[in-house]
């Protein structure tokens, strides 16, 4: 793991069934060195289950990252919030069988309408509907995963996913599962600059030149990660 070898952490496959939201799964998907079967709404009918935030989960949109979230909302639009989604969930979950005219035991309702094909009604359903999946994975990738998905930095709904995940891979594998956290998610990457700099501090000598090279953000990384304190902040 340290050295960057990857060949022995190819060899373990896993295979996880899986329950998501359909958004989740459109992150989760991006990960492509994996195999996935999917739930197929073309020949079944999804459940009538959909994904709800808790309360505090509901916030702003962040201001700084145009992917995430700010603070929470005040309590009063949180229950507006979520009377919507709840509301929006189920109407289309009633349109859905209407188009489909067959009740969740797969009935038909109207002996009187066709209905259309479940590969079309399926796309009246909201995003927070629950899919299934079987998705296998070696342990290197299933890394990569994790490094990037279990950071605090990841989207709240699929970060829920990958530490559970976690604390399979560390029942699994855990002399692996001891190395990626030591040498990947509780270690740090020093760009060129950033090991000048820290050479620099270690020396006693100025290190305001190659700071000011940095942007705020990359350079407020390296000081937390390190607890430099300079004139900079």
């Amino acid at each position: 793991m340290r050295h960057k070898h990857t060949t022995p952490f190819e060899m373990p496959v896993i295979k996880f069934h899986v329950k998501l939201p359909i958004f989740v799964a459109r992150q989760w998907i991006r990960h492509r060195m994996a195999s996935v079967n999917e739930y197929s709404a073309r020949y079944s009918i999804l459940d009538r289950e959909f994904y709800l935030p808790a309360p505090s989960n509901l916030a702003a949109q962040s201001k700084t990252d145009r992917q995430g979230r700010s603070d929470a909302i005040e309590a009063r639009e949180a229950a507006q919030v979520l009377e919507i989604l709840q509301a929006d969930s189920q109407r289309n979950y009633d349109h859905y069988l209407w188009l489909l005219n067959e009740n969740e035991a797969g009935e038909r309702m109207d002996e009187n309408r066709s209905g259309i094909a479940r590969e079309l009604a399926r796309i009246n359903l909201t995003l927070n509907a629950y899919t299934q999946w079987y998705w296998k994975i070696d342990l290197h990738n299933l890394m990569h995963f994790l490094e990037l998905r279990a950071d605090s930095h990841a989207q709240y709904e699929i970060r829920v996913y990958a530490e559970a995940i976690l604390s399979v891979v560390q029942r699994w594998v855990p002399l692996s599962y001891d190395a990626f956290n030591e040498y990947r998610r509780e270690a740090v990457t020093l760009s060129r600059t950033a090991i000048e700099i820290v050479r620099l501090l270690i020396a006693g000598k100025d290190a305001a030149q190659p700071i000011a090279t940095l942007s705020a953000r990359e350079w407020g990384e390296i000081r937390d990660v390190l607890l430099i304190r300079t004139d900079r902040g």
